[in-house]
């Protein structure tokens, strides 16, 4: 009997509708809509409810719809359909989510504070015709962290969140269509939980029993920001629609740049012309844009943004500073790629500009290397030296400016700027300093100076040993070689050929340096290697036939170097000469 006594009182406070609040209800339901979400392939994926909370499209509903999507749209109360066009911020845990929809102006809803126990509120579902805001009480509010609620209302609940009403035989239902039987289940998941004000306070959830419901605090919601971290945020990397852009330009770039560096091509593209909607004074936006058609080589849209930056932009110095440096690096690294409309002279006119305008070293060390590229290599040596002169002591300007001396074949001069570079490194080196010092090490081998090369050369593979390769070990037994360090020399040419077996240019000069040191057994067997690896190679015939001359095996050695001889060889008859008298 009392069994039955609690559902007869269960059935009875379902049924507690009250009369619309003739203050907000009417004007409230027009800030509802369902929302309908898309896989990528189009097909339907989900659907909820929202409303709408600024005057510009803001929006929030729940967020299980949006896993997945690709697309969203809403329908408001008045049947017609709006685009949802970029996610603000979500919470799977709590099925909130923000985002923005494609319409010229949206009516809001108030946005209360919080609600208190035992107060009267009321759900209002998404309707097209009548709004039935649901009367309930507030009886338990729990903390979600430090700033929201956890409402327990008191409602009967269907799965799933439905809400039921008994009416006098015709009540609206998730479509605003009637129910011929008297009943209808509402789906008022995402729905807002207003207080009497007609505020809203909470967002329905999905109910876990049929005598509560539960929402929460709506702030939870309103509060989502554009972050720049947003990529990395698990619950949006679940949605597919496009994210919003920080309002902040430093936070945007932020986005921007982790955007670039993890979206796919399609969703770089987007956000990169977000950006330059949103911020069309920042020159970052232009330059993102003109470095991706660059990368494609499409020098005219390229050219087209670098023009726009400086149109629009408000760091036109950094404008003109994007625009010399991509022509520069175009004519010098591309100069095969034709595009007529940038040459080394306009790219010289816009660093110039930009000096003009904000005298910056890097625009300094760009106009020296287009002096540099025209071939002016003293007037880029000056430009370096005046960036030195000013503070700017850097290794990159010293070597800027030994490369100039290098063309004007002052090797004296280069080989002081060289060791300027490295002395702005000190002892123990950093890796930084290994590109200088392979340098100077080089510098000195064209100087003749081939035991300070070694030296040099040391202290570069000390560094960067977990770099260094063939080449490097082959380059150094030359400065060896002519240092008469042989030894050191043939110990290089083994780890040369360690790295890269089999080389005959390496094999054909460790049988020479051999020969030379009167390893006469070595010679040969390196020589008789060098044959095997590549039998139409006369290298390898060579050397044999001098080391088996040498070794008094003259028959064999004279046959070898006729061989020698007729594969090209042009050393081969100075020796056929000298061995056979």
């Amino acid at each position: 009997m009392k069994r039955l006594i609690n559902i007869i009182v269960a059935m009875l406070f379902c049924c507690m509708v009250v009369a619309q609040p003739s203050s907000w209800a009417k004007k409230a339901v027009k800030s509802l809509f369902t929302i309908k979400t898309f896989d990528a392939n189009g097909a339907l994926l989900g659907s909820g409810n929202g409303f709408f909370i600024g005057e510009n499209g803001e929006a929030v509903s729940n967020c299980t719809p949006f896993i997945g999507a690709a697309k969203a749209i809403v329908i408001d109360a008045g049947g017609k359909q709006y685009d949802v066009d970029r996610i603000v911020g979500a919470n799977e845990i709590y099925d909130v989510a923000q985002f923005h929809v494609n319409i010229k102006r949206s009516l809001p809803l108030s946005v209360a504070t919080t609600a208190d126990v035992e107060s009267v509120v009321f759900i209002l579902p998404y309707a097209q015709k009548i709004a039935r805001p649901i009367e309930s009480k507030v009886t338990k509010i729990e903390k979600v962290g430090a700033d929201y609620s956890y409402y327990t209302i008191t409602l009967n609940a269907l799965d799933n969140g439905a809400v039921s009403e008994k009416g006098n035989g015709s009540v609206l239902n998730g479509a605003g269509s009637k129910k011929e039987n008297g009943l209808a289940a509402v789906n008022a998941v995402g729905s807002p939980v207003l207080n009497a004000a007609g505020e809203v306070v909470g967002m329905l959830q999905a109910a876990m029993d049929g005598e509560r419901q539960y929402a929460v605090s709506v702030k939870m919601a309103t509060d989502f920001k554009p972050s720049p971290l947003a990529i990395n945020d698990p619950t949006l990397r679940q949605i597919k629609i496009k994210k919003a852009l920080p309002d902040d330009v430093e936070e945007a770039l932020v986005a921007l740049y982790l955007g670039t560096s993890n979206l796919d091509s399609l969703a770089v593209n987007t956000l990169i012309d977000d950006f330059i909607t949103k911020f069309p004074t920042s020159i970052d936006g232009y330059a993102y844009r003109a470095d991706r058609a660059f990368r494609a080589l499409d020098f005219k849209a390229a050219d087209d943004d670098l023009l726009a930056a400086i149109k629009m932009g408000e760091k036109k110095e950094y404008a003109h500073y994007n625009y010399a440096k991509m022509m520069f690096d175009k004519l010098v690294y591309l100069p095969e790629k034709p595009f007529d409309a940038w040459t080394l002279d306009k790219a010289k006119a816009e660093i110039d500009q930009a000096i003009a305008i904000a005298d910056e070293p890097g625009f300094g060390k760009l106009n020296a290397q287009i002096l540099f590229a025209q071939k002016k290599y003293d007037e880029s040596a000056k430009v370096y030296q005046s960036l030195v002169d000013r503070g700017d002591a850097l290794a990159e300007n010293y070597y800027g400016m030994a490369r100039c001396k290098a063309m004007l074949k002052d090797t004296t001069a280069c080989l002081a700027m060289l060791d300027s570079a490295v002395a702005t490194f000190s002892r123990p080196y950093l890796k930084e300093a290994g590109f200088y010092i392979l340098e100077r090490g080089k510098m000195l081998m064209d100087m003749g100076k081939y035991r300070l090369a070694v030296n040099d050369l040391n202290d570069y593979e000390q560094l960067m040993i977990t770099h260094v390769n063939d080449n490097f070990y082959y380059l150094r037994s030359q400065a060896e070689v002519s240092g008469r360090l042989f030894k050191q020399a043939l110990d290089d040419l083994d780890k040369a050929l360690s790295l890269s077996p089999g080389n005959t240019l390496y094999l054909s000069e460790k049988a020479s340096l051999q020969l030379r040191v009167g390893l006469t057994d070595d010679a040969m067997a390196t020589a008789k290697e060098c044959i095997k690896v590549n039998p139409d190679l006369s290298d390898g015939y060579l050397f044999l036939g001098v080391a088996q001359c040498v070794k008094g095996m003259k028959d064999e050695g004279l046959k070898n170097l006729e061989k020698a001889k007729t594969m090209g060889e042009a050393q081969a008859q100075a020796f056929i000469e000298k061995y056979s008298k």
